[in-house]
């Protein structure tokens, strides 16, 4: 998989650790949201950087109360159709204050990618056929918005004042 953000392609640290597999010592792991409800005082003394990773079908309001302990939350789209995670990411981002990395893994549709970077997205995962350059240009495509976002961009109701 590649990575990528608004800054082009990004060395991945973050391992992702299936439920049922021992963890490294040290180093930036991902886990479910079921390991962390399971084993999260182990996993917060452990060393290292610590990640989730949500299945569209979890709740952003599960991690409420732990927000801080993660460095990343990657959301992940299990098909191009299902928008829960677009909802989670401005919940994350609007609602708790999120400041972390929030990565979308799964299916990412290159003609979804600015919608998710509105939404709060940071960072990407493509595809294995995906064409980094043209995945890039996604990013500045659309250069007027009409509806206020977790971006910050000024939407064009408020330019024409």
């Amino acid at each position: 998989m590649t990575l990528v953000s608004r800054e082009g392609i990004q060395e991945d640290p973050w391992v992702f650790v299936a439920d049922d597999a021992a963890l490294p010592e040290g180093g930036a792991v991902v886990i479910t949201l079921e390991r962390w409800q399971r084993d999260g005082n182990a996993l917060l003394a452990r060393s290292g950087r610590l990640g989730i990773c949500l299945r569209s079908d979890e709740m952003a309001e599960a991690l409420a109360e732990a927000l801080g302990h993660f460095d990343l939350v990657a959301l992940e789209f299990p098909q191009f159709k299902d928008g829960r995670p677009y909802s989670s990411a401005r919940i994350l981002r609007e609602r708790y204050g999120y400041t972390g990395e929030l990565r979308a893994v799964g299916d990412v549709l290159r003609d979804q990618l600015f919608f998710m970077l509105r939404c709060g997205f940071d960072s990407f995962e493509l595809p294995d056929r995906a064409n980094v350059k043209e995945w890039m240009q996604a990013f500045e495509e659309i250069g007027v918005v009409y509806q206020p976002a977790s971006d910050g961009r000024r939407p064009v109701p408020g330019l024409r004042r």
